[in-house]
């Protein structure tokens, strides 16, 4: 065969094919995808992993082989807030707030102040470690951040106390009420639980809280000591007893041996007997030193709130404020003629 019939013949079968392609059905779109297979058999168990080290468990940053927490557990264990039995009262609405470290953190959590909590904790706890600082939230040494540090609006004057981390104590530490006014000349005391309640050591210390016409201003212990209550209370924050300690003052007071820095309990503590006595006198408080209900002149059961703030609920005999302390007491002494 020739060379040009070979050529022609290849042609028209290249010719042939393509007229057949052509001619045949189109590739339409790609349709939905079909449902999943079965699963197959599981594989092989891989290598066994490698365990964290222990700088690599955050858990670690507190709970390790130091006396970290420990020794806090133990020094809170010993304080009136480890010890007490206040907390019982948690189940009750009007003390849950302050009186159970489980409604304390819910009020904290609520924005809600003591007087603003509406039902009591049927569970009620001492104030722990849990009432202070935000437990187990990062599981980091983080932790240990105070459940809130924001300045306090005392709710029975309505000043604001600002003192860094004592902001936190203060929520709890002021007064309950104010002192009434008089009708007719006359202030009802109607209750042997009669006064500012417990704990008004913020409004001491900021120069308020007092009955009568004393003006007070806020003392030296809050406007120049950093953190307030937790600077004098837990030195560099180790001591969970709560209990002031001398060498912490000696910062400021050199020459501090005692709490009595320039006899200012020796004098209070004077002050506040002679002041009983003359309650005792005029029948506002009976023999063994309790209130005595019944309506009295506005001066004399001013002198009574005083007496019940300063030795009763503050306890600090002049220390939170000295000077508003020993003016609290002139003014009151001076309501008996002393």
């Amino acid at each position: 065969m020739s060379t040009r019939k070979v050529i022609f013949l290849v042609g028209g079968f290249l010719l042939l094919a393509a007229l057949i392609a052509a001619c045949g059905p189109s590739v339409g779109p790609t349709g939905p995808q079909g449902p999943a297979g079965p699963a197959g058999p599981a594989g092989p168990q891989g290598p066994a992993g490698q365990a964290p080290s222990a700088a690599e468990l955050t858990c670690t940053q507190c709970h390790n082989d130091t006396t970290l927490i420990t020794g806090k557990e133990t020094a809170w264990g010993e304080s009136l807030h480890g010890t007490g039995e206040a907390y019982l009262r948690g189940t009750s609405a009007s003390c849950a707030g302050c009186h159970s470290g489980g409604g304390f953190s819910a009020m904290i959590a609520a924005g809600l102040t003591p007087d603003k909590v509406e039902a009591g904790d049927p569970n009620p706890t001492r104030q722990d470690c849990r009432a202070c600082h935000q437990i187990h939230t990062s599981f980091t040494d983080a932790d240990w951040a105070l459940e809130t540090t924001a300045p306090v609006t005392l709710f029975a004057s309505g000043q604001t106390f600002d003192g860094g981390m004592g902001n936190l104590c203060t929520n709890c530490h002021q007064p309950r009420t104010a002192f009434p006014a008089a009708t007719d000349g006359l202030i009802d005391v109607a209750s042997t639980h009669w006064g500012p309640h417990h704990g008004p050591q913020s409004a001491m210390l900021l120069g308020i809280g007092g009955a009568g016409t004393v003006a007070g201003s806020p003392s030296m212990h809050a406007t120049t000591v950093e953190n307030t209550c937790v600077t004098c209370h837990m030195g560099d924050g180790a001591n969970h007893t709560f209990a002031p300690n001398v060498a912490t003052c000696t910062a400021c007071h050199a020459d501090a041996k005692n709490f009595d820095i320039n006899g200012v309990q020796t004098e209070v503590t004077g002050m506040l007997t002679q002041l009983e006595a003359a309650l005792k006198t005029a029948g506002l408080l009976n023999e063994a030193g309790g209130i005595v209900v019944g309506k009295y002149p506005e001066a004399q059961a001013a002198a009574l709130w005083n007496y019940i703030y300063i030795k009763n609920e503050d306890k600090s005999l002049g220390v939170h404020n000295a000077d508003y302390t020993k003016a609290l007491l002139e003014a009151s002494l001076a309501a008996f003629g002393q």
